[in-house]
C-alpha cells in the first residue's frame, strides 16, 4: 500500500488496527494456556510463548511444524485438529503433550475465516488437567481400595462366623458329654475328694458351655442375625425368678442384694424376655465377681410411657472395685477387661459387657456405665417395651408343673433304624407317646389318620426328604402343626431354608438330651418338671481301642434288649454303607456318597466309635460336598472302613456278653 497517499481517516484506521493486532497479541501472549494457530493442512502458523515452554521447543521451530508432531498420540491429534475444521469447533478434546512430564491437557478450539468467510486456520488452546487428572485419578484409587476394603471386611466377617460356627459345634459336642457323665458320675457313692474334683470338672465345663454360647451371640450380633422376640411377660416376676439365681454366691460373699421395682409399670409387658434377662444376668454376674463386700443394687424405673409403649431404664449398682476413669470407655470392647490383671485375679474373658452393650443397643437402648475406683460401679441400660393386654406367657421354672404330659403325641421322621431306636429310647424316657416313620412320604399317610402335636423331622431322607414333606404339610395339608428339624451337621444346614419352608425350629445330631426335651416342651406349650433320672451306669472296665460304650449304656440305661437292639441295628446297617461309599468314589457319584455318609455320621457317637474314625468321616464329607477328586480321599475311605470293620468286630464282642 502506498503510504504517501493515505488521507487521515486511512491513516487513522490503519493505526487503530496495529493497536488493535498489537493489544490481541499481548492478550494472547498473556496466556498461561498454550495456544496454536494451525493451517487446514495442520502446519502450526503461530503460538504463544506458553506453548514454547510446554512444548520445550523454541517459536521458530514450532512455526512451519506439523501439529500434530509435539503429542504423544499423532493419530488423535490429527482426529482433533480435523474435528474442527469438520465441525467449526472442538471442545475439552484430551491429549498429551510429549514433554519430559507428559502434561495432560484438554484442547478447546475454533477455526477463523477471511473476509470472504473461507477458512484459513483454527485457533486451538489447550488446558493444563495434570492436577486434576492426578486429583480423579487419586479418588478412583481411594474408591478401589474402599470397596476392595469392604469386601474384605464381609468377606472377613463371613469367614469369622463360619469359624465361630465350626468351632462352637465341635467344642460344644464333647463339652456336653463331659458335663453329662460328670453329672452321672456326682451321683454315685464317692468320697469327699472325688466329689470336689469332679465338682470342678463340673464347673469348668459349664464355664466353657458359657463361654461358647457367649461367642455365638456376639457373632450372631456383628452378622446382624441377632433376631427379637415380642411375647408377652410379666417383668417384676421375670427378674425376681432370674436375680435367685445368684442368691448361693450373694450369700457366699456375704453381700446384700436390693431390688428397687417402679410400682407405675405395667404388669405385663411385650418384647423379648430372654434377650433381657441375658443383659440383666451379665451385668449382676459382673458385679458379683468384683465386689467383695456390701451391697447389689438392681433398679428398674419407668421414665416415660405413651399409649402404646413405656421406656424403662435397668440399673445395676454395686460397692465393687470400680474402674478407673481412662478405662470406662473400654470395657464394652470384645475380650476387654479393666487391667491386665483382671482376668488373672477375677477370670473371665472380657464378653460379657460387649454382648450386653450389643444386645441394648441392638434393640435402639442406650447402655453407659459411671465408677470410681474402690467405691463402685453402676451400669444402666434403658429399653422401650410396647404395651399388651394380652396374658403373660408362663414360664415352666416358675409355675406349677403339675401337667400330665403322656398325651402329647410325637410323630418322629427318620430313615436310619438306629436313630429311630434313639428317638424312641429318649422319647419314651421323657414320658411322650410316638410314632416312628421312615420317609416324608409316610409320615404324610400317617398324618391322614392321626393328629400329632409335635413332629421331629429328619431332612435327608429316600423316596421324599424333610424339606419336600413339610411344604407339603404346610402348603398342601394346610396342617400347622410344630415341626423341629433334625440334622446331622448344623454348621451346613440351611437354617433359612427351613424356616422358609414353614420348619419351626431344628437341633443337631447326636441329640443333646436336655436341648431336645426343652424344645419339645417349649413346643407342646404344656409346662413340666424336667426328671433327672438317678440310676448308675453300669461300669465297664474293658479298654477298647475303636469303640466306647459309656454313651449307649447311659442312653439305654443299660437295657440288655435295648442295647442289643441297637447294636444289632448298627452292625446291619455299617457294612453295607461302607459299600456304598466306596462304590460311589469309584463310579465318582458324589450324591450317593454324601447321602452314605450322612446318614454313617450320627451313629458313631451312638456307638462311642472312635473320634479319629468320625474325623475321617467329616473329611471324606468335606470332599464329596465340595466334589473335590485328590488321592488322600482313596487313602481316607479305605481308612474309614478299617476303623469301622474293627469297630464292628468289638461290637460283636460286646453283643455276645450282653447275649451270655
Amino acid at each position: 500500500m502506498n503510504h504517501t497517499n493515505k488521507t487521515p481517516e486511512l491513516e487513522n484506521y490503519i493505526n487503530s488496527l496495529e493497536r488493535a493486532s498489537q493489544y490481541l497479541l499481548s492478550l494472547i501472549e498473556a496466556s498461561r494456556d498454550p495456544l496454536f494457530a494451525i493451517s487446514t493442512t495442520g502446519k502450526i502458523m503461530d503460538v504463544n510463548e506458553a506453548s514454547v515452554l510446554a512444548t520445550g521447543v523454541s517459536k521458530q521451530q514450532l512455526i512451519g511444524s506439523a501439529f500434530v508432531g509435539y503429542f504423544t498420540n499423532p493419530k488423535q491429534a490429527k482426529i482433533g485438529y480435523d474435528l474442527v475444521f469438520s465441525e467449526g469447533f472442538v471442545t475439552a478434546f484430551p491429549l498429551t503433550i510429549k514433554d519430559h512430564k507428559l502434561t495432560d491437557v484438554l484442547f478447546n478450539g475454533a477455526i477463523y475465516k477471511d473476509e470472504n468467510g473461507k477458512t484459513i486456520g483454527a485457533v486451538m488452546i489447550a488446558r493444563d488437567i495434570t492436577e486434576q487428572k492426578r486429583i480423579q485419578n487419586e479418588l478412583t484409587e481411594a474408591k478401589i481400595i474402599a470397596e476392595t476394603a469392604t469386601k474384605n471386611a464381609e468377606e472377613a466377617v463371613k469367614t469369622k462366623q463360619q469359624f465361630l460356627s465350626n468351632m462352637s459345634h465341635e467344642i460344644r459336642t464333647p463339652m456336653n458329654a463331659i458335663i453329662g457323665f460328670t453329672k452321672v458320675v456326682l451321683k454315685t457313692e464317692l468320697n469327699a475328694k472325688q466329689k470336689e474334683y469332679l465338682m470342678a470338672i463340673k464347673m469348668s465345663g459349664d464355664a466353657l458351655i458359657v463361654l461358647i454360647n457367649d461367642i455365638l451371640d456376639l457373632a450372631k450380633v456383628d452378622a446382624g442375625k441377632m433376631t427379637f422376640e415380642k411375647t408377652p411377660f410379666k417383668l417384676n416376676l421375670s427378674i425376681k425368678a432370674m436375680l435367685h439365681l445368684f442368691e448361693t454366691k450373694i450369700q457366699e460373699k456375704n453381700l446384700q442384694l436390693i431390688t428397687n421395682y417402679d410400682p407405675t409399670i405395667p404388669e405385663v409387658l411385650l418384647g423379648d424376655a430372654i434377650r433381657l434377662h441375658q443383659i440383666i444376668l451379665n451385668l449382676v454376674s459382673n458385679a458379683v465377681k468384683f465386689t467383695n463386700k456390701g451391697t447389689i443394687t438392681v433398679s428398674v424405673t419407668l421414665i416415660n410411657e405413651t399409649k402404646e409403649k413405656v421406656t424403662l431404664k435397668f440399673s445395676i449398682a454395686d460397692t465393687g472395685i470400680g474402674i478407673k476413669e481412662k478405662k470406662i470407655n473400654e470395657i464394652f470392647e470384645n475380650f476387654r477387661q479393666a487391667t491386665s490383671g483382671t482376668s488373672r485375679l477375677f477370670g473371665g474373658t472380657g464378653l460379657g459387657l460387649a454382648i450386653a452393650k450389643q444386645l441394648v443397643e441392638a434393640q435402639n437402648g442406650q447402655i453407659e456405665v459411671k465408677s470410681k475406683v474402690n467405691k463402685g460401679s453402676t451400669f444402666s441400660f434403658t429399653l422401650a417395651f410396647e404395651k399388651t393386654n394380652a396374658d403373660a406367657v408362663l414360664e415352666p421354672e416358675i409355675i406349677e408343673l403339675n401337667t400330665d404330659i403322656k398325651n402329647t403325641k410325637i410323630l418322629v421322621v427318620e430313615d436310619m433304624e438306629l436313630n429311630q431306636l434313639l428317638m424312641k429310647t429318649l422319647l419314651d424316657d421323657f414320658g411322650f407317646e410316638c410314632d416312628i416313620t421312615a420317609n416324608g412320604k409316610l409320615a404324610i399317610e400317617k398324618l391322614r389318620t392321626k393328629n400329632y402335636d409335635i413332629i421331629l423331622m429328619d431332612l435327608q431322607m429316600p423316596e421324599m426328604n424333610g424339606f419336600e414333606a413339610t411344604i407339603y404339610i404346610r402348603n398342601v395339608m394346610k396342617l400347622q402343626v410344630p415341626i423341629i428339624a433334625l440334622t446331622a451337621d448344623v454348621t451346613t444346614v440351611d437354617v433359612e431354608k427351613c424356616r422358609a419352608v414353614g420348619m419351626n425350629d431344628y437341633i443337631a445330631k447326636p441329640v443333646d438330651e436336655r436341648l431336645l426335651y426343652s424344645k419339645l416342651i417349649a413346643f407342646s406349650k404344656r409346662p413340666i418338671l424336667i426328671i433327672e433320672h438317678t440310676k448308675g451306669e453300669k461300669k465297664n472296665k474293658d479298654t477298647f481301642k475303636y469303640i466306647d460304650m459309656s454313651y449307649l449304656y447311659k442312653l439305654t440305661k443299660s437295657d440288655p434288649n435295648l442295647m442289643s437292639e441297637m447294636i444289632k441295628a448298627y452292625l446291619e446297617q455299617t457294612p453295607s454303607l461302607i459299600l456304598s461309599i466306596k462304590q460311589s468314589l469309584a463310579d465318582k457319584d458324589w450324591k450317593t456318597m454324601q447321602a452314605a455318609i450322612h446318614k454313617m455320621i450320627p451313629s458313631f457317637s451312638i456307638m462311642g466309635i472312635n473320634p479319629d474314625a468320625l474325623n475321617i468321616a467329616k473329611k471324606i464329607q468335606e470332599y464329596a460336598f465340595t466334589i473335590e477328586i485328590n488321592e488322600e480321599i482313596n487313602a481316607l475311605v479305605l481308612e474309614l472302613e478299617k476303623n469301622c470293620s474293627q469297630a464292628c468286630l468289638e461290637l460283636e464282642n460286646e453283643l455276645n456278653k450282653i447275649k451270655k
